[in-house]
């Protein structure tokens, strides 16, 4: 008896051990599908254009040079749209988390009439909206157009959010302590800025990233709403660097040069810019990370 559950034990350590080594195997594979994309752009930005074009770059950069930064870096359109992408990221988000929150709570707080009710219209807007045309003629309406507002506001809430906010405030702040609150004699504003939004840096930290990362991502209602280029996001200008042929605008002072060059400047100018354009965000990503998953998951068990 002793031998066969030494067998069996013996058995399903191996077992175990050969499932965890699959499990590690499909994760590793995983991550690199995701990351070698995002290595191979950045060892492109830095290699020599003609190994690019000859598809010569496997991994890391060859020939390194900063040639295609530098020349990405004195064209003003592309600083242009940094600035206006920086500042719709910034008032979007403000915004995005003032309404959030504050809706969140209300709508948290169980003496609210019809809190029910208004929780069922929100998430039907989910599965039902005014469609593109009527959401361009209220935006066309309102003189909106060309604006900073024609970005930031029709998108002030977003659904998904708001019910992880309002989740959380239900389940992850004690109703005791809320009612401690109002007995020493706070306000529902009080308590709301007192005690719940201290409770709630973890949950709000990661709604920043999910709001300021889809405000800097913005590409198509910038494209519908914003015709002046002077006001045109990154993420635009980028569509136009890449799609478009903006690049031989760009290139103007290097137009006494052979067709070949050109292109050669041109395919490094297109992978400076990628890189450019997404530093930001994953250079704020490491500063929200630590509250990212005990964001995501608080309010997620109830008790």
């Amino acid at each position: 008896m002793k031998r066969q559950k030494k067998r069996q034990q013996g058995v399903y350590g191996k077992e175990e051990r050969l499932f965890d080594g699959m499990i590690y195997i499909v994760l590793f594979l995983v991550l690199a599908l995701m990351v070698y994309p995002l290595i191979y752009v950045v060892s492109c930005s830095f290699s020599d254009p003609l190994l690019v074009l000859r598809g010569e770059i496997r991994l890391l950069p060859r020939g390194f040079h900063l040639d295609s930064y530098a020349a990405v870096l004195k064209e003003n359109k592309l600083l242009r749209g940094y600035m206006n992408t920086i500042l719709y990221t910034v008032a979007g988000t403000l915004i995005n988390i003032l309404l959030t929150t504050t809706g969140a709570y209300a709508l948290s707080c169980e003496n609210l009439r019809g809190r029910k009710m208004i929780t069922r219209f929100i998430i039907f807007t989910m599965l039902f909206s005014g469609g593109l045309i009527p959401t361009y003629i209220v935006v066309s309406n309102l003189n909106l157009l060309n604006t900073m507002w024609s970005i930031v506001l029709p998108n002030a809430v977003s659904v998904t959010n708001f019910i992880i906010m309002k989740s959380s405030f239900e389940n992850g702040i004690p109703k005791d302590l809320k009612e401690a609150a109002r007995v020493e004699g706070c306000s529902n504003i009080g308590v709301f800025t007192k005690i719940v939004l201290p409770l709630s840096k973890s949950i709000i930290a990661v709604m920043v990233i999910f709001y300021s990362v889809g405000h800097w991502n913005e590409y198509f209602n910038a494209l519908l709403y914003i015709t002046d280029k002077a006001k045109q996001p990154l993420q635009v200008i980028l569509r136009d660097i890449l799609i478009s042929n903006e690049l031989t605008e760009m290139m103007g002072n290097v137009n006494q040069l052979n067709s070949e060059t050109r292109a050669m400047i041109a395919e490094g100018m297109k992978y400076s810019t990628i890189v450019l354009s997404s530093l930001p965000m994953i250079l704020l990503y490491p500063f929200f990370q630590k509250y990212f998953v005990k964001g995501v998951m608080v309010g997620s068990v109830k008790g």
